[in-house]
């Protein structure tokens, strides 16, 4: 199933009418000068399948496909087996919008629908299904979804709900029915469903217990203190220019900010923080299960806005340490001003960012590696003059500051 329309290729999950089923995606791809996104079928076919196990069993047997046009393919195809496992924010319960839409408003149920849209305008439109589009472009006030809870605040927010759920209670249900009818499953080698079920269920059997997410890690606050029971950090950064105040904390090892997940929001002060957070929602940070406590501490004036040594990060000066040479550098302040550029990196999934600072390689890099390991003897000293580590140095914060932004306050 290909439309003309860059990504890697995604196991998803869709619930529909008549159960759950599994596929591929490759949201979309540029190929002599188009742009292209595809599910996994054949000709006017999208295949589902049942289980992981069936879908990973078409994968292995070679069979023909439409995504096998896909540049990443091959390496796709030769994946850990865990690999074709849907992940969480990549299942997608169609069937279950309508029963969100006879709710509240919330942050998560608004990002839920607007997925699902998403999801289903997608293969509305690779599979040139015209209820779908339709469906779609018939109906702007659907589109509301895609900005969020701050669309539904309020009387007039409740209406604008209201107005898209006797929407969807008209047209959804044929939204499915057309999306189920282009599904097929094609037919498989039972032998090999079995292995590829084997192999699945030995692979999450050697898996590690999954740390939980509910609850972020402590750090460094006095005992009791609301920092240190909720796991949350507030952090100062400071450029060259402007200091700022941002919230983060870790879930796991994954860093979490207060933002939307392509920028971090910061603040100059924390009165203005405190202000976002009793009457804003980010994407991401409310997700954290103890995020509500700080919220409700900023709402009744509480919230005491505490920086530690060790979540202050100093980018400034750095550039002129670098050039005058390694041991005019302060290890720990570059160490901290590392640990912040592959958070931000990690957290909206920049791995060229992270590796400028990780990698190896560049002169830079090799500066950065002698600084923060001297205890390592198989390291050469870096030597003068230190022009281009520090310019590189000077690209790399302004590449951080382009991932930080100050959000309009409600």
């Amino acid at each position: 199933m290909l439309a003309s329309m860059a990504k890697d290729i995604v196991p998803i999950e869709l619930g529909l009418p008549e159960g759950d089923v599994t596929t591929l995606w490759a949201p979309s791809w540029r190929e002599d000068n188009d742009d292209w996104e595809a599910f996994l079928g054949l000709g006017d076919d999208l295949y589902a399948f049942d289980s992981t196990a069936e879908l990973l069993a078409l994968v292995r047997s070679g069979a023909e496909h439409d995504l096998q046009d896909h540049p990443s393919w091959e390496q796709f195809a030769q994946s850990d087996v865990l690999d074709f496992r849907a992940a969480d924010e990549n299942c997608y319960d169609l069937v279950g919008v309508l029963e969100l839409l006879g709710e509240n408003p919330t942050e998560s149920s608004v990002d839920e629908i607007d997925q699902s849209f998403a999801i289903a305008r997608s293969i509305g439109e690779v599979c040139e299904l015209d209820t779908v589009t339709k469906f779609f472009n018939g109906n702007p006030v659907l589109a509301s979804v895609t900005h969020g809870m701050d669309e539904f605040y309020g009387r007039d927010g409740l209406k604008l709900w209201k107005s898209i759920r006797k929407t969807v209670a008209k047209g959804w249900d044929d939204v499915l029915d057309a999306i189920q009818d282009v599904m097929t499953t094609p037919e498989l080698d039972r032998a090999e469903v079995e292995r590829a079920r084997h192999d699945l269920e030995t692979a999450e059997a050697a898996l590690p217990e999954p740390e939980p997410e509910s609850e972020p890690a402590a750090t460094g606050y006095p005992e009791g203190s609301l920092w240190e029971s909720v796991g949350i950090d507030p952090i100062k950064i400071v450029f060259s220019d402007q200091e700022y105040l941002s919230l983060r904390c870790y879930l796991g090892d994954r860093p979490v900010f207060l933002g939307d997940g392509d920028q971090a929001y910061v603040f100059t002060s924390p009165r203005g923080l405190a202000r976002f957070l009793a009457d804003n929602d980010d994407a991401t940070l409310t997700r954290v299960a103890t995020y509500e406590r700080v919220k409700l501490a900023a709402v009744d004036g509480s919230l005491d806005v505490h920086v530690t040594d060790d979540n202050a990060y100093v980018l400034a000066g750095i550039d002129r340490d670098i050039e005058v040479g390694p041991d005019m550098v302060d290890p720990d302040q570059l160490g901290l001003a590392v640990e912040l550029v592959t958070d931000l990196a990690n957290y909206v999934g920049d791995a060229d960012l992270e590796a400028a600072v990780t990698g190896r390689g560049s002169s830079l890099r090799r500066f950065l590696h002698y600084v923060l390991n001297p205890d390592d003897a198989k390291l050469l000293e870096p030597t003068a003059p230190f022009d281009d580590e520090a310019t590189e140095w000077r690209d790399l914060v302004d590449d951080v500051e382009k991932l930080v932004t100050t959000p309009d306050i409600a």
